[in-house]
């Protein structure tokens, strides 16, 4: 029987929760904390790069759109799974499923499409430092940014406009959360063209990131080495150590998680394992990790730190 999927009435059952009953308000403590943690620190690196002129560079304006993207990413999963916990039914309205789809894919791709930004950020500083002024301006900057996000945007709402199209002839959501895949298997027609755009979308996300930020991070690799300076060598090391960490952290994170999607033999768990860390281990380590090896960023935190505890 197929079922109005324009309909918000609709109600849409998520997989229950594996751990046993006394588990579950330890399980929404530390979920809880989790997502205020995540949010806690990503808005003091926003913070930080926002009012401290000195971090009113290329570099940082473009580092600035990675927390913002991680909260919107931890807020489409945490309050969800939050209120599962705490009054125990796993259920979502189709149109509240639809918005969390579009949040968690708007926030995958703008993440690995910031990211590539950022590493031609640091290929210009690095490679051409006399032509970085003139390249990066801030009419350029703003153009990057803009481009990121509408491009982000639109590949995404298409992607979860094609889903709207089907009638649904089922309710359950196999994933722990909405997402692309997950709606599509509820529809009652055929979803060809749906998982052909699904597999355009992850090959041109994939495909720009890991293309730029490979040949990027090789041509710095080559600068370095025949740059006679130990402090040039240094410095690029410090620079790129944090973006090149946060990269590979999502991008195997990601891809283990669409590959799991796509194999049907698969494991369930570990499939909603994968996806489940997609949504928060790079919000929660994302800032620790610049905050630890950028020094500007860790800094200027200590200096506001030192600056609330001093007595005088």
């Amino acid at each position: 029987m197929s079922l109005n999927s324009s309909s918000p009435t609709t109600i849409l059952t998520l997989p229950s929760f594996t751990f046993p009953p006394s588990f579950r308000i330890p399980a929404l403590v530390f979920s809880t904390l989790t997502y205020l943690i995540i949010m806690c620190f990503n808005l003091m690196i926003v913070l930080t790069i926002a009012v401290n002129h000195n971090l009113h560079k290329p570099m940082y304006i473009l580092l600035i759109n990675l927390p913002i993207c991680d909260m919107m990413g931890a807020t489409a999963f945490f309050p969800q799974m939050i209120s599962s916990m705490l009054y125990q039914h796993r259920v979502i309205s189709y149109w509240a499923c639809v918005l969390q789809a579009l949040l968690v894919h708007t926030y995958g791709g703008g993440s690995l499409l910031i990211l590539t930004a950022m590493a031609f950020d640091r290929y210009i500083a690095i490679c051409s430092p006399l032509s970085y002024n003139t390249i990066m301006t801030s009419n350029n900057l703003i153009k990057i940014i803009s481009g990121i996000w509408l491009t982000d945007i639109i590949l995404i709402f298409i992607l979860i406009f094609m889903v709207l199209q089907f009638k649904i002839c089922t309710t359950n959501i196999n994933d722990m959360y909405c997402n692309n895949p997950s709606l599509v298997k509820l529809a009652c027609e055929a979803t060809h063209v749906n998982n052909l755009y699904g597999l355009f979308t992850i090959a041109f996300f994939q495909g720009i990131s890991l293309g730029v930020i490979l040949f990027t991070y090789l041509q710095i690799l080559i600068t370095c080495i025949f740059k006679k300076q130990a402090d040039a060598r240094s410095k690029a090391i410090q620079t790129c150590g944090a973006h090149l960490i946060v990269f590979l952290f999502l991008e195997f994170n990601a891809f283990f998680a669409l590959l799991s999607h796509r194999i049907e033999t698969a494991p369930t768990f570990l499939r909603r394992a994968l996806l489940a860390s997609v949504m928060i281990f790079p919000p929660l380590l994302n800032p620790l990790i610049y905050s630890f090896n950028t020094k500007d960023i860790r800094r200027n935190i200590v200096a506001f730190f030192k600056r609330k505890t001093s007595p005088f």
